[in-house]
């Protein structure tokens, strides 16, 4: 399990306690600004032995961004989130700029997106995205994100449960 976009003070906390309570481990892809807003989550996160990553300080789009200002702004999240994974917000990221955070990052993908960031999408649904797509090694994402806080809690526990009851365990990105 992966979590894009934290830490948010309004559902970073659940998120954790459902980990928590599947034993489970996770990787959290950090914006910097809010790692900056929230910094005892981002310490939490760590205490409790999930690994993070950087996501940009403020959420850049590649594909919107010239590639030094996009570079400018990977550097700036790496001041406050301490990692050599990275994943770009939206999966977006021109040749060049994918080459130089090569160069810094091990760059991470997934292969299951849970969609619970849009408003459009059922809890329902975020479950079915999930556990009609998941196979073993996937890496899934869900948001710790306010925008993804209906769906999260009810997509979230529910996933966990179908997947760990199918055998399936939860680790950190290394």
């Amino acid at each position: 399990m992966t979590f894009d976009d934290g830490p948010c003070p309004v559902v970073t906390p659940y998120v954790l306690d459902c980990l928590k309570r599947f034993n489970a481990k996770a990787t959290f892809f950090m914006v910097g600004e809010n790692v900056a807003a929230n910094p005892l989550l981002y310490e939490r996160v760590i205490s409790e032995g999930h690994a993070v990553g950087n996501h940009t300080f403020s959420h850049l789009d590649g594909w919107k961004s010239p590639s030094g200002r996009y570079m400018e702004n990977m550097d700036m999240c790496s001041l406050y989130v301490q990692s050599n994974l990275f994943r770009p917000p939206y999966g977006r990221l021109r040749p060049r700029q994918l080459s130089k955070a090569r160069e810094r990052y091990k760059v991470i993908m997934w292969d299951v997106m849970s969609h619970d960031y849009d408003y459009r999408v059922s809890p329902e649904k975020c479950v079915s995205n999930v556990l009609n797509h998941v196979k073993p090694g996937s890496i899934v994402v869900f948001h710790d994100s306010k925008k993804a806080s209906k769906n999260i809690s009810n997509a979230l526990p529910l996933c966990m449960e179908a997947l760990a009851k199918d055998g399936y365990t939860f680790g950190r990105i290394e």
